[in-house]
């Protein structure tokens, strides 16, 4: 779809409204450039644009596949194309959204097809049209004011990733585990936005030394600079949530622990109550059976005292003769077992190479 298509002389818009396609072609050979602006076109749009203009095959081919990283292509005739990919991030889903622009830059035109919500472009028009000494410049001003345009909306991506990495390193770092699946998924976004940043870099140098006007190179220096300082922020995004990852994972090996911990204190509580009723559990079970020699000789409180009480202690007394006589043997092994275990960063020597003393 078509969203607007100006022709420009001496930095001064020519005409009001939109130039019909056809015409926009003649009137590339004449004084200034034509700016076509397309939005989703389908093939047959683009197909039409490539048959007016002369583009390369190959250069419409590009526009219409999605790209992970922007890029720059020369093409025959002096047709340059510029892949650049716009963002803007969704604080509700915690997601960058992710747009492209392909943009055909030719000394007499300037063709942008844009893909995706994330990719509007006419701010930028609006401001170029307000300098009309950087306009006057050709086409290679369009290009500076997409840049800046697509720069400029990175600002706010970088900090919306910063205010959610902010609060998981705030969860983290307090003693609570943050959703590891929150981690991985701002981590991806910050690889993803900065495959989007960092080449671009180049792209923007190319097309700063490619610039022969004088009066454009200040303003691209400005974009580099400020494309320069937001990679190098979500570089440090992207390193700092690895960081927070581990530490979250170290977090959450502790509670992990501790759980474990509290289970086994369970564990050995239960086990003590256990022991301690089975022989109850035997007496009872043995004065329960009603032997008539038990029922003769339980004549009075004395019997009770000696068969009852006494087949309780005693019991109780040999168990815990015995885990006191078994507690340091479990000690010993589990000593030697360590002393010959090695330790990661030492192997051990086979006892027919070991150096006799």
């Amino acid at each position: 779809m078509i969203i607007d298509c100006a022709h420009y002389v001496n930095g001064r818009r020519q005409g009001e409204g939109p130039v019909p396609l056809q015409d926009a072609a003649a009137l590339c050979k004449e004084d200034g450039f034509v700016w076509l602006g397309l939005f989703e076109p389908d093939a047959e749009e683009l197909t039409q644009v490539r048959k007016t203009f002369g583009l390369h095959e190959l250069a419409v081919e590009d526009a219409q596949t999605f790209h992970l990283r922007p890029k720059l292509e020369t093409y025959d005739h002096d047709v340059r194309l510029v892949i650049l990919r716009t963002a803007r991030y969704d604080d509700a889903a915690e997601e960058v959204e992710f747009g492209e622009i392909s943009v055909f830059l030719a000394p007499s035109f300037v063709i942008t097809v844009r893909q995706g919500v994330a990719s509007e472009l006419h701010g930028a028009r609006l401001r170029l049209e307000q300098r009309p000494e950087l306009l006057a410049a050709g086409t290679a001003s369009a290009l500076w004011a997409i840049l800046d345009q697509v720069v400029d909306g990175y600002a706010p991506v970088v900090a919306g990733l910063e205010h959610d990495i902010d609060e998981i390193e705030a969860t983290v770092f307090s003693g609570s585990a943050a959703p590891t699946e929150r981690i991985y998924s701002l981590r991806r976004e910050a690889t993803d936005f900065y495959r989007a940043v960092h080449p671009l870099l180049a792209v923007v140098a190319t097309a700063e030394r490619a610039t022969g006007k004088d009066v454009l190179q200040p303003y691209l220096r400005d974009v580099q600079d400020h494309l320069t300082l937001i990679n190098e922020e979500v570089a440090a995004q992207r390193d700092l949530l690895g960081t927070v990852l581990e530490a979250n994972l170290s977090v959450i090996s502790v509670e992990q622990t501790r759980v474990g911990v509290r289970q086994n204190a369970t564990m050995e509580r239960l086990t003590v109550l256990a022991t301690v009723f089975l022989p109850l559990t035997f007496i009872t079970g043995f004065f329960g059976q009603n032997f008539s020699w038990l029922v003769d000789h339980m004549t009075g409180f004395a019997p009770f005292l000696i068969y009852g009480i006494g087949g309780l202690l005693i019991p109780l007394a040999v168990l815990m003769w015995w885990l006191r006589r078994d507690t340091p043997r479990n000690e010993q092994r589990t000593e030697s077992r360590a002393s010959e275990t090695p330790t990661p960063n030492q192997t051990p020597i086979p006892s027919e190479t070991r150096i006799p003393r």
